[in-house]
C-alpha cells in the first residue's frame, strides 16, 4: 500500500498525503460493506492516470485542482452508489470468466513490468508496456548497480521465504531494507528512498466553486468510474474464482461507492480494488475482511509513529514485493486449460493482450466486445438436431448422437439448438423448411422450442411464416416444449397455432398422431 501511494500521487500530481488518507480511508470503509476477503481499496495508477488527466483540463491554481480532486472522487462515488442502488451490477455478468482470467494475467505482467524500472534504478517514460519494455532495454548501460543488486536481493529472499511457512516474509524483507539503508547508507550510493512524507491534510476551500466549474468535471467522471470498476471487478471476480468464493457485483458496487465517498471527505484520491494489492492480500494468506482493517491501522500507524523507519525504505525493496506478490498470478495453467477445452481461449488471450496493448478498460472493453461477438456467432449458429424417441420411453434425442434413437414413421421433430432470436429465427426455421420439403413421406411436423424461453417479435413473426408454409404443404405441425412466455405470445398473435402447442414433445407426438391428415385422409 505505502509504495502505490507515494507512486501514485505523484502520477496525480498530488501530494502523497491523499493518496495515504485514500488508502485508510478505503479500506476501512470498504470492509464495512464489501464481502471480499482479499480486497485492498486503495488509489490505483490507472485512476490516477485519469484524474492526472482531468485535473491538467481544468483551468485554475492549484488549490483550485486540489478542490476539484476531492468534487471528482466525491462524484465517483455517488455514482458507484446509484449504480448499486439501481442494481446495475448484473452488467457485470457480460464480463466472462475467460475475460476475467485475461484480464488478470495482464494486469499482472503489466504492474510487474511497470515495477521493473524501479528495480534497475532508472527512469523510463513509456505510453504502454511495449515501449517500456524496449525502453528498459535500451537503458541497460545506464541500470543502477547498487539498486539493481538491492532489488534482486529482495526478491530473492522474498521467493525463498514465501516456501516457510507462518513466516511473514515481506515483513521480514522490508525490514532489513530499512537496515540496510541505515547502516550502508544506500541513499549515499544513489538507491532512490521513500523519503519523508508530510501528514498534513491541505484542507481545500470550497466556497468559490461555481457549478460551471463543477459540470465540467462530469465528462471525466464516468470514465474514471467505469475503470475503477473494470479493475476492481477484475480483481474481486479473478480472486474470489481462484479461491472458490463469490463476489455479489451490486454490493460491491455499493462498496466502492461508500469507501470513494470515504475517500472524498478526508480529502483523497479515487479508490478501488487494485490488483496487485489483492494479490499481496492473498499471498500473505488473507483469512477475512480485517485484513483491509489491519492493513488500513498498520500503514496508519507507520505514518505517525515509524515516519522515519519509513522514509528509509529502499524504493527497489518496494517494488521486489510488489513484484514477488505478483508472480503467483503469472501461472499459465488456467489459460491453458481453455485451449485445451477448445472453449473461449482465443478470448482469454484477447483479454491480456487488449490490456498490455490498450490499457485496463479499453483492453477489457476489447475483451468483452470479442465475448460478445462469440457468443452471436454460437447463437447465430444455424444448427438443428433431427429427434427420436429413446427406446419405448418418453425421451427423445439427437439421432445424430444417439444410434439407438428412432424416428416416428411420419412425423419429424425437429430442436432448434440455441433459442430463437432476431439473428437466427429465419436461418433455422428456413432449415427445417427445406428439410421437410425434401422428404416427401413427412405427414406431420413437431418443432421442440425448448431452447426458446422467450421470443422477440422477430422470431414470432419467422415462426408464423414457418407455419403458415407447412401447413400449405398439406402437413400437420405441431410444437412441443412452448415455455409460458413464449405461449402467451404466440396466443396473441395467433390463437389457431398456439392450441398447436404441447408441453412434451411426447405430448406433440401423441397430439399429430390423433389428428386426420390435411388432404383428409387417415392419420
Amino acid at each position: 500500500m505505502l509504495p502505490e501511494a507515494v507512486a501514485y500521487a505523484g502520477i496525480a500530481g498530488l501530494p502523497p498525503q491523499r493518496a495515504i488518507f485514500a488508502a485508510v480511508a478505503g479500506c476501512l470503509a470498504y470492509a464495512v460493506i464489501g464481502r471480499s476477503r482479499f480486497a485492498i481499496v486503495t488509489p490505483t495508477s490507472s485512476s490516477a492516470a485519469i484524474l492526472a488527466a482531468t485535473l491538467a483540463a481544468m483551468p485554475g491554481s492549484v488549490g483550485d485542482k486540489a478542490a476539484l480532486a476531492t468534487i471528482v472522487v466525491a462524484l465517483v462515488g455517488i455514482l458507484f452508489l446509484l449504480a448499486s442502488a439501481m442494481r446495475l451490477g448484473n452488467l457485470a455478468g457480460f464480463i466472462s470468466r475467460p475475460v476475467l482470467r485475461g484480464f488478470a494475467f495482464g494486469l499482472a505482467i503489466t504492474i510487474i513490468l511497470r515495477q521493473l524500472p524501479v528495480l534497475a534504478g532508472v527512469d523510463v517514460k513509456a505510453p504502454d508496456v511495449f515501449h517500456l519494455a524496449i525502453g528498459l532495454v535500451s537503458s541497460a548501460p545506464q541500470w543502477h548497480l547498487p539498486s539493481v543488486l538491492v532489488g534482486v536481493a529482495a526478491l530473492a529472499a522474498l521467493i525463498v521465504l514465501r516456501r516457510i511457512p507462518l513466516v511473514p516474509g515481506a515483513f521480514l524483507v522490508l525490514g532489513a531494507g530499512i537496515a540496510a539503508s541505515f547502516l550502508f547508507d544506500l541513499a549515499h550510493h544513489g538507491v532512490a528512498l521513500v523519503g519523508s512524507i508530510p501528514l498534513e491534510a491541505a484542507w481545500p476551500e470550497f466556497s468559490g466553486r461555481q457549478w460551471t466549474e463543477i459540470r465540467a468535471l462530469l465528462p471525466f467522471v464516468l470514465p474514471l468510474m467505469l475503470i475503477l470498476f473494470a479493475e476492481s471487478w477484475g480483481t474481486l471476480r479473478s480472486l474470489a474464482l481462484r479461491n472458490n468464493e463469490t463476489v455479489e457485483a451490486n454490493r460491491e458496487l455499493g462498496a466502492l461507492g461508500f469507501a470513494n465517498v470515504a475517500s472524498a471527505v478526508v480529502q483523497g484520491m479515487p479508490v478501488g480494488a487494485g490488483f496487485s494489492a489483492g494479490a499481496a492480500s492473498e499471498a500473505a494468506g488473507a483469512q477475512s475482511r480485517a485484513t483491509a482493517v489491519i492493513a488500513a491501522f498498520g500503514l496508519a500507524f507507520l505514518m505517525i509513529f515509524a515516519p522515519g523507519p519509513v522514509a528509509l525504505l529502499p524504493q527497489p525493496v518496494l517494488a521486489a514485493v510488489v513484484v514477488a506478490a505478483l508472480t503467483h498470478a503469472l501461472n499459465p495453467m488456467p489459460l491453458l486449460r481453455l485451449w485445451q477445452l477448445n472453449r473461449d481461449g482465443f478470448i482469454a488471450l484477447a483479454a491480456v493482450f487488449g490490456v498490455l496493448v490498450f490499457g485496463v478498460l479499453d483492453g477489457m472493453l476489447v475483451a468483452i466486445a470479442l465475448s460478445l461477438a462469440a457468443l452471436l456467432r454460437r447463437l447465430a449458429s444455424p444448427y438443428v438436431a433431427r429427434l427420436g424417441r429413446l427406446g419405448q420411453g418418453h425421451d427423445f434425442v439427437d439421432i445424430a448422437r444417439h444410434a439407438d434413437a428412432a424416428q416416428i414413421p411420419g412425423v419429424a421433430i425437429w430442436r432448434p439448438a440455441q433459442p430463437l432470436f432476431f439473428a437466427n429465427a429465419d436461418a433455422m426455421l428456413t432449415t427445417i423448411a427445406h428439410d421437410v420439403h425434401a422428404e416427401s413421406a413427412i405427414a406431420a411436423v413437431i418443432v421442440s422450442l425448448e431452447e426458446s424461453f422467450d421470443l422477440d417479435s422477430t422470431a414470432l413473426d419467422a415462426l408464423l411464416e414457418f407455419d403458415k408454409t407447412i401447413g400449405s404443404s398439406g402437413k400437420r405441425v405441431h410444437y412441443a416444449r412452448v415455455h409460458d412466455r413464449a405461449r402467451d405470445l404466440i396466443a396473441a398473435a395467433s390463437p389457431e397455432l398456439a392450441g398447436r402447442c404441447s408441453v412434451s414433445v411426447d405430448d406433440a407426438v401423441a397430439a399429430v398422431l390423433s389428428q386426420p391428415s390435411r388432404s383428409g385422409g387417415p392419420s
